[in-house]
């Protein structure tokens, strides 16, 4: 039984096409997060990809007449879910959301100017938004799980496909749809969609030239451990100890800038000028596209209150931090269930 289905889906169905919102709200919602999670992986934005799944419930309930239930339910919602995307991603200037490692070599400077909002960057996904729907069977065409595909190295590396692709690639590799239901969703031949996903494909090769990223366990205890001073050396001020954390090449992007950071000499030196700013630092730990992840709350010299800073997203390889991304967007708090302000 996969994510939403139940046994007493046809009694809801036909009571929601007769016009009974509460049959509809029982039939619709069991199948949020996974549509949710669905919209995220085409759009890179939760807050995208809420709006689509408004949308595509809104469609639902307007089309409920049509579904003739030649497929099954779930697959129809997705079906309306993925035009809804590709409609979304037509009427964008770019398809793609991106990383600043994406766009520029490193810096060995502070930012020069301010953040770039007219770039479309890639956003965190909360991991209680995520909850059950990782648990989801995989179906025989998988070649993804659920967790892997929500990784933000997988996310980025989707985005650079165009639209068509990335549906085919994720109803095939994600979610496990035949060829022919990819054909018949995206009204072209099973031909046209075996091709859309081999480029697919191939393009994510070059993408990871080495193997794909495996998927993150939780943290063991070493990690923990890890984690656990990196906590401690943020909210002491620790340069030092921070520094001490990571890997000899890791790298550190802060979007909406378009600036990034590869190794420790260079973040160093960014967060020795960075942090002369702040009186004090405030980590909430948190989790994001399956990975460790922590809330940063700073006070600014002569402030009276931690102020929403960042959602901060770690890749750990080993014992040390690989890569730390630090969302710079105070707004996205609300989406992870935090407060905007604390006292200090």
């Amino acid at each position: 039984m996969t994510s939403g289905d139940t046994p007493d889906e046809p009694m809801l169905l036909d009571r929601a096409k007769r016009g009974d919102p509460d049959a509809f709200q029982r039939l619709a919602e069991p199948y949020r997060r996974e549509l949710l999670s669905h919209c995220y992986r085409m759009m890179g934005s939760l807050q995208e990809a809420e709006d689509l799944v408004q949308e595509t419930f809104l469609r639902l309930w307007r089309g409920l007449d049509g579904f003739e239930e030649r497929s099954s339910f779930r697959n129809w919602l997705h079906r309306i879910a993925t035009n809804a995307c590709l409609n979304a991603l037509a009427g964008r200037k770019t398809a793609s959301r991106v990383l600043p490692e994406a766009l520029s070599q490193p810096w060995d400077r502070m930012p020069a100017g301010g953040p770039a909002t007219e770039i479309a960057w890639l956003e965190p996904y909360p991991d209680a938004a995520f909850e059950n729907v990782a648990d989801t069977a995989p179906g025989p065409e998988t070649r993804y799980e659920m967790r892997e595909s929500m990784q933000l190295a997988f996310i980025a590396a989707i985005q650079t496909l165009p639209p068509r692709q990335r549906a085919v690639l994720l109803l095939r590799d994600v979610l496990g749809w035949s060829a022919a239901d990819i054909g018949i969703l995206l009204e072209t031949s099973v031909a046209s969609a075996n091709s859309a996903l081999q480029r697919g494909r191939a393009t994510l090769e070059k993408q990871f030239p080495n193997g794909r990223p495996g998927i993150q366990p939780k943290p063991d205890n070493r990690q923990r451990i890890l984690l656990e001073r990196y906590i401690k050396a943020w909210e002491a001020s620790n340069l030092d100890g921070f520094v001490a954390l990571l890997k000899e090449e890791a790298v550190y992007s802060m979007p909406p800038w378009r600036e990034w950071y590869l190794g420790r000499g260079q973040i160093r030196s960014f967060f020795g000028e960075a942090w002369g700013h702040y009186r004090s630092f405030r980590m909430v730990s948190t989790g994001a596209n399956g990975q460790p992840a922590f809330a940063l709350y700073a006070c600014a010299r002569g402030g009276d209150e931690w102020k929403a800073h960042s959602i901060q997203v770690l890749t750990l390889d080993d014992d040390a931090i690989a890569s730390l991304t630090g969302f710079r967007y105070p707004k996205l708090f609300a989406a992870f269930g935090l407060p905007a302000t604390m006292p200090a």
